[in-house]
């Protein structure tokens, strides 16, 4: 199976997991704090169909860069417009954080055991769940940028005055297509690999416990 095919699979991968369990947890976590619009759309589920754009779909195969329909949020149904906004913008990310936290033990628990009993079909579930950690932390980390429209520029109104940030988000698709413009070149590569790898390390050092016990184990 060539790299690129490969590539291709694990970005559909993110599609039907990543994307659905980070706009899921959007809407849900806006509904648990008083806002049903979301909910009244549907958009309380995992069902892919649900939550794909057709374009971000076709870049995410193609470029492995995309994006997932926005989850409608009416802040006027929350007790507090900024922390309900921050909160339920910030359950996105963290749900791919915990997706990935998730893929990191099952990787390694299957990779000892391939380890030692050298199982192909282990190896390539292996394989899944070892791009499910970079994908899901790419995600997270990506979308934790204080730019608009991504979450973490809505986690950032907490910082801001919400005046000058409702001036700013009047502007929200310029800033999207400046953002899309410098992914497309590049310009972003060495920040957020960065970022990345610093995320991936870090749990890679808090998932430890499973290499020591996986270690005892397999003795």
């Amino acid at each position: 199976m060539s790299d690129k095919l490969v590539e291709v699979i694990m970005h559909g991968l993110v599609l039907l997991t990543a994307f659905p369990i980070h706009e899921c947890a959007h809407a849900l976590t806006a509904h648990w704090l008083g806002d049903d619009t979301a909910k009244n759309q549907g958009r309380i589920t995992l069902n892919p169909v649900k939550h794909l754009d057709l374009m971000g779909t076709i870049f995410m195969l193609i470029a492995g860069f995309g994006w997932a329909k926005p989850v409608p949020i009416n802040t006027n149904n929350f007790k507090n417009r900024k922390v309900g906004m921050a909160v339920s913008s910030l359950a996105g990310p963290l749900s791919n954080i915990i997706l990935a936290y998730i893929s990191i033990i099952l990787y390694k628990v299957i990779a000892y055991y391939e380890m030692f009993h050298e199982n192909s079909y282990l190896y390539a579930l292996s394989t899944i769940f070892l791009y499910s950690v970079f994908l899901n932390v790419g995600l997270a980390v990506f979308n934790l940028l204080p730019i608009p429209p991504l979450d973490g520029s809505r986690i950032f109104t907490l910082l801001f005055p919400e005046k000058i940030y409702f001036k700013i988000m009047k502007y929200e698709n310029i800033i999207f297509g400046i953002l899309f413009v410098a992914i497309f070149f590049g310009l972003l590569d060495r920040p957020l690999g960065f970022l990345q790898t610093k995320a991936i390390n870090f749990m890679d050092l808090i998932s430890g416990w499973v290499d020591i016990i996986m270690l005892m184990i397999m003795r």
